[in-house]
């Protein structure tokens, strides 16, 4: 009974792994009202991003045992990983108070590859608001995710966490510097930057000033920026291959099941010989692994940003600190909050007694009652407890 999670993310599932749980939304939202058909479950909500993809469920009669095999069952077919033995050891759950902590340390991006990261804080929101059209959320997941979401607010404006966020957007841009040792006056291939991470990897690019961006395009779709950049040129995603052979960095951020670029066809295009960088941060992956095996090649995808992440993640632990303090205020909040959600039956009980012992003898004679009744049905340390607090 109460809030359970099924997790797998970057901390313990590598890259292969989390491939093949990285569903589209029409798969969220029907493993979303697969699992409340089950009576031990009332409301879900599923999580997936590049780098996890998380259950969360509120039951509010099943054991939690059967609550989590429900759960496994139900992400394991939709993966189609039934017969993956080792599946398990990649699972992570959360009960009770450490699922409460687990999602709000997720909304503030303290369980982030990258610590204070942005996007996810925005993924959890995204997440809240499928639920919500999908119908497969009540009174507990929408104010869980609703004081998750206003708790990492706080953490983001009270803490420097996030201001010098460090995302796989921006590190896309930083391992190619390292690389080419700067990307003044090289050329750089966006594909995919009409979705968020791709968005950002532009509008990155594009406040640094130094590079020639390239975006591809579907069907002459027009792409903006926020801020109304348009100093970037647009080609076909038919013809991305004619200019794999000019550019110097190519990072790819789609959500395509398929690969955007195979290695036989970015050889095949490649005439002369130069240090490229490749960058792939989709899961899954959109560039074939394979390109490696291309002369002057680097290539990297999302497992490969562990070392900068951690590099910047010892700058962020002092500030992380100061954002724990202020989740545990909210998580503490909506722990209250939720008991007394719980209890609201029988403080109902307890008024209309109360106030039929008032009707007849009076107000004074009520409370006797009550506090009588208090005494007669808990043992010493509950007692103790009970009027330590109301004598705070």
């Amino acid at each position: 009974m109460g809030i359970q999670i099924i997790s797998i993310s970057h901390k313990i599932a590598p890259l292969r792994i989390r491939e093949m749980f990285a569903f589209t939304e029409e798969q969220q939202v029907d493993m979303m009202r697969r699992m409340t058909e089950y009576l031990e479950v009332s409301e879900c909500v599923v999580l997936s991003t590049c780098n996890r993809t998380e259950m969360y469920v509120y039951s509010e009669s099943g054991s939690e045992g059967v609550v989590y095999n429900l759960m496994e069952d139900v992400l394991l077919q939709c993966a189609g990983a039934e017969e993956e033995e080792d599946i398990g050891n990649y699972l992570l759950f959360f009960h009770g108070k450490k699922a409460i902590q687990h999602l709000f340390q997720v909304a503030a991006g303290l369980d982030s590859m990258v610590i204070g990261e942005d996007q996810i804080l925005g993924q959890v929101k995204t997440a809240h608001k499928q639920a919500r059209a999908a119908g497969t959320t009540g009174v507990y997941l929408n104010t869980f995710f609703r004081m998750a979401v206003t708790s990492a607010k706080k953490v983001k404006t009270d803490t420097d966490l996030s201001r010098t966020s460090v995302s796989t957007a921006t590190l896309a841009i930083k391992v190619a510097e390292e690389a080419l040792g700067s990307l003044h006056d090289k050329k750089v291939m966006i594909i995919g930057a009409t979705g968020k991470i791709g968005g950002i990897v532009l509008m990155n690019l594009l406040s640094l000033d130094e590079a020639e961006v390239y975006v591809t395009t579907r069907s002459n779709k027009v792409i903006s920026t926020k801020h109304g950049q348009d100093n970037f040129m647009t080609i076909e995603y038919e013809d991305r291959y004619d200019y794999i052979d000019a550019m110097d960095v190519v990072i790819s951020a789609t959500s395509s099941p398929h690969y955007t670029l195979t290695a036989s066809k970015i050889r095949k295009n490649i005439r002369t010989e130069k240090p490229r960088v490749f960058v792939d941060l989709a899961v899954p992956m959109d560039i074939e692994s394979r390109v490696t095996a291309i002369n002057g090649v680097a290539y990297y995808n999302i497992d490969d940003f562990t070392r900068i992440a951690k590099e910047n993640n010892q700058k962020k632990l002092r500030e992380a600190q100061a954002a724990t303090s202020i989740l545990e205020e909210y998580e503490l909040q909506f722990e209250q909050w939720m008991v007394f959600q719980k209890s609201l039956p029988i403080m109902a009980k307890v008024r209309d007694n109360f106030m039929k012992v008032t009707e007849h003898k009076g107000v004074e004679k009520a409370f006797d009652h009550l506090f009588y009744w208090v005494r007669e049905n808990n043992d010493p340390e509950d007692l103790e407890m009970f009027f330590r607090c109301l004598n705070h």
